[in-house]
Formats: C-alpha cells, sequence, structure tokens
C-alpha cells in the first residue's frame, strides 16, 4: 500500500552519525516529518510527546534498547498496534527472528537506502500483505538456462565482470547456460535474493551465506570469490607524537559494512590486541563502537565527522580514500591473516540439483577467469572499470585497480578453492568470543564437488 508522505514518524537511536543518515534517507524517500530520540527511555517520552503514526528504532543502545523499547509498547494498551520497525545492524536471521516475535513490524538491515526504508515502512502498514512466492521458474534461452548472479560494486567481485567481459567479447561460449548479472545496492538486497529464491547464484560475504544456512537457506557455496583484498583506514586525526594507537581509537567509532563480515572479524581482533573493547551498544561495556554504514559512504563520513577514527572496506574503497587523502593505511586484511577467503559464491540447491551441467561450467569458467585476471592485471584494471563504475558515478580509475593489485599481500583469484577449517575459523572466533552467528555443519554448506573437477 502507498503509505502518505505526511506521517509523523519517530526515529530512535543513539548515533548522531546515524541520526543524519536516517532524516536524509527519509528525506530521499519522501518523508519530511521526522521526530529524534537517542535511546529507548527517550523514545517512550517522545511516543507520548509526539504520538507518531510510526517507530523507526535502532537495537543497540544504553539505558534501553530497541528491544526493550518494543517490548514496553506492545504492553501498553495505546501502543499496542503502534507500527514499528527495527533498522539495525543485527541483521542475522536470529535476532529478526526475536524481534518478530517481540511484536515488531518488520526488519531493515544496516546499512540500508531509501528505497529499502520505503519498502520496510510499506510492509509495516500492510502487515496482512504475503510474500511473493518464489516458483524457481527459469528460463530458457537457446536450450540454456539463464543464470542470475547477483553481485556489489567492489573488486571482490572482479571475477564475475571478467567472466561477462568475456562471455560479450566472444572469448568463452558456455554451453550451457546464459549469464545474467545482477548488481545490487548492498548486501542486505544480495543477502534478501538468496534467501527468497530471486537470485540462482550470489557473490557474497561468507559469514551471511553461513548465516542464512543455518536457518535453513538451501544454498550452498561452491567456490571463493576470491583472497585477501580488503583494508582498514585509519582517519588522518592520528597523531603519533600525541597519540597512542589505543588512545586514538578509544572512545571512537569504526566503520564495517555489515555485522556478519570477516572485516567485523578482522578489525575486532585488531582493537582487542590494542587491549580495547569493541563491539555494539547495549548492556556490556564497550569503548569502540562499531557502526554499519554503506561501504560507499565511508570516506566521506570518516572525512565528515572526527568520532570516527577508522573503517574497514573492499577495495577498491580504501584505496581511492587512501589516494584521495582521507585517510591513511592502517593495515591489509592479509597482513594479519595470509590469503584468508572473504566473499564466496553461494548458489541455490535447486539449480544445482537441476542444472549441474551449468553449475559445473559456471565454476570450471570462474576458476579459469581468475587465472586470466591474475596473468595481465592492467588488462583486469580497465575490465574492472567498465564492470565496477559501469556509469562513472564511483570515479573509479584504472590506475586505483592498478594500485590495489600490485600492493604486497594483495587480492588474489588465482586460487578459489574453499577450504573447511577456514571457515570454521571464522564461525568459531565469532560465535565463540564476539557472540554473533550459530555454529554450522560446514560439511553440509561447503560442496567442492565442482571445484574438485576443474
Amino acid at each position: 500500500m502507498a503509505v502518505g508522505p505526511n506521517i509523523k514518524i519517530l526515529v530512535v537511536d543513539d548515533s548522531g552519525t546515524m541520526r543524519v543518515m536516517f532524516k536524509q534517507i527519509l528525506k530521499q524517500a519522501g518523508f519530511e516529518n521526522i521526530v529524534m530520540a537517542v535511546n529507548g527511555e527517550d523514545g517512550i517520552k517522545k511516543v507520548e510527546q509526539e504520538n507518531p503514526d510510526l517507530v523507526i528504532s535502532d537495537w543497540n543502545m544504553p539505558i534501553k534498547d530497541g528491544l526493550e523499547f518494543l517490548q514496553w509498547l506492545r504492553s501498553q494498551e495505546t501502543y499496542k498496534d503502534l507500527p514499528f520497525i527495527m533498522a539495525t545492524a543485527q541483521a542475522d536471521k536470529g535476532q529478526q527472528l526475536r524481534i518478530m516475535e517481540a511484536g515488531g513490524n518488520g526488519h531493515v538491515p544496516k546499512p540500508f537506502d531509501s528505497e529499502q526504508i520505503k519498502a520496510g515502512i510499506e510492509r509495516a502498514f500492510a502487515p496482512e500483505m504475503p510474500k511473493k512466492a518464489n516458483n524457481n521458474h527459469r528460463n530458457m534461452i537457446d536450450g540454456k538456462v539463464e543464470l542470475t548472479v547477483a553481485h556489489i560494486q567492489i573488486t571482490d567481485h572482479l571475477v564475475l565482470g571478467a567472466l561477462k567481459h568475456r562471455i560479450e567479447n566472444g572469448e568463452v561460449t558456455p554451453q550451457y547456460f546464459e549469464l545474467k548479472t545482477d548488481k545490487k545496492a548492498g548486501w542486505n538486497p544480495i543477502q534478501e535474493g538468496l534467501e527468497n529464491g530471486q537470485s540462482d547464484c550470489a557473490f557474497v560475504l561468507a559469514p551471511i551465506a553461513m548465516d542464512l544456512f543455518a536457518y535453513d537457506s538451501p544454498i550452498k557455496l561452491v567456490l571463493l570469490a576470491h583472497k585477501n583484498g580488503s583494508t582498514f583506514v585509519r582517519s588522518r586525526l592520528y597523531d603519533p607524537r600525541f597519540d597512542s594507537l589505543q588512545s586514538f581509537y578509544k572512545y571512537k567509532v569504526v566503520d564495517i559494512p555489515h555485522k556478519m563480515s570477516v572485516h567485523h572479524m578482522l578489525a575486532h581482533q585488531f582493537l582487542r590486541e590494542l587491549g580495547l573493547k569493541p563491539g555494539v551498544p547495549g548492556k556490556e561495556a564497550i569503548n569502540v563502537r562499531f557502526e554499519v554504514v554503506p561501504p560507499i559512504k565511508m570516506p566521506g563520513i570518516m572525512q565528515e565527522n572526527e568520532d570516527v577514527a577508522g573503517f574497514m572496506v573492499a577495495e577498491p574503497i580504501a584505496t581511492k580514500a587512501i589516494v584521495g587523502e582521507i585517510g591513511n593505511l592502517e593495515f591489509i586484511s592479509s597482513s594479519r591473516w595470509k590469503d584468508h577467503p572473504c566473499c564466496i559464491v553461494a548458489m541455490q540447491d535447486d539449480f544445482i540439483d537441476k542444472f549441474p551441467e551449468a553449475a559445473q561450467e559456471f565454476v570450471s569458467l570462474l576458476k579459469e577467469t581468475g587465472e586470466y585476471i591474475e596473468d595481465d592485471k592492467i588488462r583486469a584494471s580497465h575490465i574492472g572499470v567498465k564492470f565496477l563504475d559501469p556509469d562513472g558515478a564511483l570515479g573509479l580509475k584504472p590506475e586505483v585497480l592498478q594500485r590495489v593489485f600490485s600492493q604486497p599481500l594483495a587480492i588474489k583469484m588465482n586460487d578459489l578453492y574453499p577450504v573447511i577449517e577456514e571457515f570454521d575459523s571464522i564461525q568459531r572466533y565469532m560465535h565463540d568470543t564476539m557472540g554473533i552467528g550459530r555454529i554450522i555443519d560446514l560439511e553440509q554448506f561447503i560442496y567442492t564437488g565442482f571445484a574438485d573437477k576443474v
């Protein structure tokens, strides 16, 4: 249903940066009547004073968090039906279920854009709307199955772009599939596409796919998308004459692209080694705050906000920020974990079962294309600009990608074989130390049959 632009929306978030972003994004979505609160306790006061038509709240906040705020609203006769959306970095499936069990009308995981928040608002006012069923119908073109592969605009996904380039130039001609790439605005649409079956396959952060599998999404990891490839960028405000790294990061913000990411894990490890207590605001004491923001916005946010001490992100965003003197290099991810996995290729079980020849051929061509990239980095840089920045919105140049490829311990695409023990290291640290995610049976999640044949 269409929701009127004049509805009064109460936004509850303890982060000043996020309150500014909420206001900007809601205005882009067509909503101007916005009231702000800084935590759940303040939210209760604003609800009673302002009588909003909708509440959009963060989860992790001090004093009273978003879940406690929602539970209070549902305990009051006056507010038991007030539409409530949790917009939070708590993007894992278990937390989403807790929101709905507590009476929430929806969940919009951070980072989000204006289209996602608008869709979430419309769903909150029409909870009776059924979800679109996926009938797994796939187009057949000249006897080949159309393979829809989701991705975002990062160097980690270049092997897909290079394969698309090779197919369009006639260098290779798949026998069993027609490739359809589907560029998404962020990780959340990729997660949704895998979950609802709209994407046959996706280049996705490994912990996102592992979390979906933990809650019974029928997907398999069939190949790595790359190894290495991320960078921690430190704010230029750091002055070694006065600051230690510990004192600089203490009581500051570090931005990450997604809660369920290797970026989050590696940044957490680094900050703990400095003697700090990184995390999200809540019941446990922390002194470095993680915030989930869109990767493309990280450099600008750090440039404008002195509270942001650094960010960890995929390339080419990090190198572009360093070249632009927005920040300085803290560390390259592979300097902490050499040849680590990050993004993976996740494929629907249904596609594997119905079209095994197409799945095998796709994996084989990706492996071959990874070597194609490594063989000529200059050629790969030009292909990367066309694939990652087709409309020029990012201002990406081949020289930036060449710098990315020339770094010591740089991103690698010529060894994409998945190793179970590496994914076990990821899930154990995130579950046991960070307290997020579930432990899954990796033997069931990781299918190496296609990679074994290459």
